[in-house]
């Protein structure tokens, strides 16, 4: 696993190992920064269920501006904390081992959110929600998920943009605010 382009091109980052271990492929991490690569430049971006940190820190290298990671697994939190700092993004990011929702009852507002949660727990559903009243008016959410699931077209502020289909198992579900 690879920052596939920006000031951290090339760079390896780590992952915990294990089967409840998913990182997004190089294809369809390349299809969502194609998605939001204007909505990027000076972004406060969310890297919500980050696991590695590898959308956030893809997000960083490509010009946002600060990135906020969040994941329950202490474990997955300190390998984002290595990341982050091989990559040389420690002074522009935040890692909380903490739940998305947790995070999202008082955070500040934010322009771009990624979400990676693990499939099949019903997570997006419950941190959507949460999340339209926390982006900018430019907001962006980006949520990669099980092929099959059908997210509502709306989570109040949130209006479903448009769904991509990546093979039998993954899927990318945008949402603006409206």
């Amino acid at each position: 696993m690879r920052v596939i382009t920006g000031t951290a091109r090339g760079k390896r980052l780590k992952t915990l190992e294990g089967l409840d271990v998913r990182p997004t492929s190089d294809k369809v991490k390349e299809a969502i920064f194609s998605i939001i690569q204007f909505d990027l430049p000076e972004a406060r971006v969310l890297d919500l269920f980050a696991g590695s940190g590898q959308l956030g820190i893809e997000a960083l290298s490509r010009g946002a501006k600060s990135c906020v990671f969040t994941d329950m697994n202490k474990s997955a939190a300190a390998i984002v904390r290595e990341n982050v700092a091989a990559c040389g993004f420690s002074e522009r990011s935040k890692v909380l081992a903490m739940s998305a929702a947790d995070y999202l009852k008082s955070c500040p507002e934010a322009d771009v959110a990624l979400l990676d949660p693990p499939y099949f727990k019903g997570l997006l559903e419950t941190v959507l929600p949460l999340l339209g009243e926390k982006l900018s008016p430019r907001g962006i959410a980006v949520c990669e998920h099980e092929s099959g699931l059908v997210l509502p077209e709306s989570f109040g502020r949130l209006k479903k943009q448009r769904e991509y289909s990546y093979g039998r198992t993954v899927a990318v579900t945008t949402f603006k605010i409206e």
